[in-house]
């Protein structure tokens, strides 16, 4: 007797091996209709799985995130299946599900055309409506390498080619077209209902620029068409909100190609980065950190010492002087280390909290940059804490609660936690990994936190936890990060002098809640589609006369407004006040004061608001009551 035990707790009893299918049949006809795939024993499988001994079983269907990772593994294969009908020379060779999508790269002899991706779309459409069963076959190796070479898919024969081991490999057909794939697959394409084509793109063959240029397509897939709709709209605000845009428009930063991946901050943008740095150093000061400042280039045998040149070269910009490598410093850490080691330290001085706006390099790959988002010159706000293993909760713990208050204070509530572990590519003892992901672990409980496990995505010196941000469109920006290090202060030689009078080396725990600055200002241009906060905006407000009669007075005017800390522009200029309105509201500035004669005259001034709002005449003290408020408010005032 073969059982099955359901997510429910229930159980279904058969004579014989059974499909994930039947199972679901076994349930009900709406079930079978809806079933995608199934979970067995936790291993996502076809609904054609047959299921040989005792097992746990979930299906899934359209209402599961596997289920839409599965539609969307899928439609790439149906994005193949239209490109080869439409385009018998062309060569698959990878098509992955990514974040809300997927992708497929195609050898073809010319570059698709926005034609060719609309003549797609709908072959892919003609393909899904002849709900063509999916049907997997395992064969050996050689078999398979054999069958791609005889199709002419040379590419699929490389990907076999090198896949590690001798195990056999799993292909998927859909009426002619066969393609190579782990799986699983919806049952058939009738399945898939809802999904668009994006954009084309190029892309080296295994991202190395000596191979061919391929020709990636980018799709969508979903579930339900209200769900693609959403997204489409969300890709459209995104576009609005697109800080490489805004920062032109308003004039806060540029980049040009004699500096790639390097900001020109104009003085808009950088009103906001100092803003954003004064801010920061409050905090600092308020959560009992010292501030530093680490030299741009070091030796290369510091570097090799702490281990970044063995695992970080390919990242470091290099240069070399009367016979000596150094490197510019791509990150912090190592530099801080330098400063605890000057002076014999005590367990009374530890927790030492280090701070630095470290200026820091990258050599990113040219094709990663993205605006202020992706650079290769950056500043973090980063810091080390210097601690005993005892004080690992603590602080980590103190360093949480500093995080949200900042994120708070930017308007950011929802805060995602990742806890990440450590990579194949790491330096340190195991024993030391043990302790340190167990360290971050215990704080993260202990706070009550609800968080995520990445396995092998921590830092090759120490696992981590990150922090993400949600905007107000609903996208995700991973920022903050604490890291709970064992390995560098042992290898750089850091110690301390214990209760015992022993020599302890001690933890080093790496933390920023930013990130980058040029980054956290990236996203909080799109965030605020460029409006920024009265806090943040680098003007605040824009004074405007009607007439040259007001000009004395706006002035006046202005210049009380400085002496309260407001940043104020005036403008006289001999043009209409409507003119002047719809100038300066494209500017998103906060607040725009209008003086004509009943203001001047009664000693007052008319306000109004970024929205659009008018906010009626009132005197100079209500105004700046108003702003102090606001200002007080930060992140809570949209």
């Amino acid at each position: 007797m073969l059982v099955v035990r359901l997510p429910d707790g229930s159980e279904r009893n058969f004579d014989s091996p059974v499909t994930v299918a039947d199972v679901a049949a076994s349930i009900g006809t709406g079930l079978a209709r809806a079933a995608l795939a199934g979970k067995v024993d936790g291993k996502l499988v076809d609904t054609s799985y047959l299921i040989e001994k005792n097992a746990d079983l979930a299906i899934v269907t359209d209402k599961d995130a596997d289920g839409l990772d599965v539609i969307r593994h899928s439609t790439a294969h149906l994005l193949a299946q239209a490109v080869k009908e439409l385009f018998p020379d062309a060569q698959v060779t990878i098509g992955p599900v990514i974040e809300d999508g997927f992708y497929y790269d195609f050898s073809y002899k010319r570059p698709f055309t926005p034609e060719d991706l609309a003549a797609i779309e709908k072959k892919m459409s003609e393909i899904a409506k002849r709900d063509l069963k999916v049907e997997r076959k395992v064969l050996e190796r050689t078999d398979a390498i054999r069958y791609f070479m005889d199709l002419g898919e040379h590419y699929k024969a490389q990907i076999i080619e090198s896949i590690p081991g001798d195990e056999d490999v799993s292909l998927y057909s859909q009426g002619d077209f066969t393609d190579l794939c782990r799986g699983p697959h919806v049952p058939s394409t009738g399945k898939l209902k809802v999904f668009k084509l994006m954009k084309l793109a190029g892309a080296y063959w295994r991202g190395d620029s000596k191979n061919e240029m391929l020709q990636r397509v980018y799709g969508t897939a979903w579930t339900k068409k209200e769900d693609q709709e959403a997204y489409l709209h969300r890709l459209e605000e995104a576009e609005k909100r697109d800080h490489r845009k805004l920062g032109k428009v308003l004039d806060f930063f540029h980049i040009q190609e004699e500096a790639p991946g390097m900001v020109f901050w104009h003085p808009n943008g950088w009103e906001i980065w100092q803003q954003i740095e004064q801010y920061m150093r409050r905090k600092l000061v308020d959560h009992g950190y010292q501030e530093v400042r680490t030299p741009q280039v070091m030796d290369r045998a510091l570097w090799e010492k702490s281990g970044h040149w063995e695992n970080y070269r390919e990242n470091m910009f290099t240069t070399h002087s009367e016979s000596r490598d150094y490197a510019v410093k791509p990150m912090n850490c190592p530099g801080h280390i330098q400063i605890f080691n000057q002076g014999l330290k005590s367990y009374r001085e530890l927790p030492l909290r280090l701070a630095e706006f470290g200026s820091c390099h990258r050599n990113e790959p040219s094709g990663s940059l993205h605006g202020i988002m992706r650079v290769r010159g950056f500043t973090q706000d980063d810091a080390h804490i210097f601690c005993t293993e005892a004080q690992i909760q603590e602080e980590v713990g103190a360093f949480i609660d500093m995080l949200q208050e900042v994120y708070k204070d930017f308007g950011f509530n929802e805060v995602l936690v990742k806890l990440s572990t450590r990579p194949v590519k790491r330096v340190g003892a195991d024993e030391l990994w043990d302790k340190a992901e167990a360290g971050l672990e215990a704080a993260l409980n202990h706070k009550g936190l609800a968080w995520e496990l990445q396995p092998g995505e921590g830092a090759f010196y120490g696992p981590k936890i990150e922090f993400s941000l949600k905007d107000s469109i609903g996208r995700v920006w991973q920022c903050g990060t604490i890291q709970l290090d064992f390995a560098l202060p042992e290898r750089l030689e850091a110690s301390y002098i214990a209760e015992d009078n022993s020599r302890q080396v001690p933890v080093m725990l790496h933390r920023a809640i930013l990130g980058s600055m040029e980054r956290f200002i990236g996203i909080l241009i799109e965030n605020h589609a460029g409006a920024m906060p009265l806090w943040l905006a680098p003007v605040q407000l824009v004074i405007m006369n009607i007439t040259d009669k007001q000009a004395v007075y706006v002035t006046s005017v202005a210049e009380e407004l400085k002496k309260y800390g407001f940043r104020v522009q005036t403008d006289l200029r001999n043009e209409k006040i409507t003119y002047k309105i719809r100038e300066h509201s494209l500017q998103k500035l906060p607040y725009q004061i209008i003086v004509g004669d009943k203001e001047m005259e009664a000693n007052l001034v008319a306000v109004r608001a970024r929205s659009g709002e008018d906010l009626g005449q009132m005197s100079l003290e209500t105004l700046v009551e108003r702003l102090k408020q606001e200002v007080s408010q930060r992140g809570v005032v949209a």
